[in-house]
């Protein structure tokens, strides 16, 4: 959150809620993000044969260990089945891996952004007092 503050020109001192900011730059919420990472490592695991490693150690469960008292801890293949189930997904999918990819896409307009705020840069330079590196391009306060 602290770049994307930066990139609108924002300081928590502005007070302004993460949410307006993200909407501005155009960046999706960090939990839709997760549940993608966590459906893109699902779909691989299933697109694995049977027999690996990665396929018995992710989606076999063990039934003989004790849990302790109080809630059952949340495991991976329950979050796996609750984000399936709220976005719409069957597990069938995840087996035509071009397809899966459009499934859990989770779209972002970062790039948009980016290419107006890298065009603005020099103007902002001069406003910031900003030094331009001759060998990498980074800018520096002088």
């Amino acid at each position: 959150m602290r770049m994307l503050r930066w990139f609108c020109r924002h300081t928590r001192r502005d007070r302004v809620r993460n949410e307006v900011i993200r909407d501005r730059v155009g960046v999706a919420p960090i939990e839709e993000k997760l549940t993608q990472h966590r459906l893109r490592w699902f779909g691989h695991v299933q697109r694995r044969p049977p027999e690996a490693p990665v396929h018995n150690g992710v989606l076999e469960r063990v039934d003989n260990v004790k849990r302790g008292r109080g809630r059952p801890k949340l495991t991976w293949d329950e979050s796996v089945k609750r984000d399936l189930k709220n976005w719409n997904i069957s597990k069938e999918i995840a087996l035509d891996r071009s397809a899966w990819r459009l499934a859990i896409n989770v779209p972002e307009s970062l790039n948009l952004f980016l290419s107006g705020f890298i065009s603005s840069l020099p103007q902002l330079a001069w406003e910031k007092r900003l030094c331009c590196c001759c060998c990498c391009s980074f800018f520096s306060s002088i």
